[in-house]
């Protein structure tokens, strides 16, 4: 196993920009990136090989990010703050449809929820998608397009 600190390096920007796709937040993207990795070193003797050490440090990002998520959901405005009336509806319905892709994606079956998750937010090839799960990229182009067939008439 490389040094901590190359991977660090190696996989620093790949984890912070799928986050920041969750997010779209660069101070949250940030403290989640870096919880993410704090979290690695401390399991790094967990990491069994029967993934791609990417896809492993991905998988800790998301579950830490919706960690996160699901705590500042219950924190509400302190007494006296204000709150911009003209953004809130904008704000609202923008995290309403995030929560229900959410919602949705987390739905779907296996390979497809997978698939599309490493597609959309972890930003991987197809070629590489489709090496995880021993097939080709023509399968995981498939299963991508089906996915995203499946939660665009589930939006509607």
């Amino acid at each position: 196993m490389a040094d901590f600190g190359d991977i660090y390096s190696e996989y620093f920007s790949r984890v912070y920009k799928y986050v920041l796709t969750l997010s779209r937040d660069e101070a949250i993207a940030e403290e989640v990136t870096q919880e993410t990795f704090f979290k690695a070193l401390r399991k790094m003797d967990q990491f069994n090989g029967t993934c791609k050490l990417h896809v492993w440090l991905i998988q800790i990002a998301k579950n830490t990010y919706f960690s996160l998520y699901q705590k500042q959901k219950r924190i509400v405005p302190a007494q006296g703050e204000e709150i911009d009336e003209t953004d809130l509806e904008a704000v609202y319905l923008d995290k309403e449809t995030a929560r229900s892709l959410h919602v949705l994606l987390h739905q779907l079956n296996e390979p497809y929820r997978e698939v599309f998750t490493l597609r959309v937010f972890a930003e991987l090839p197809f070629q590489q998608i489709g090496e995880l799960f021993g097939k080709t990229d023509s399968w995981a182009r498939l299963i991508f397009y089906r996915a995203k067939k499946q939660l665009q008439e589930a939006m509607k």
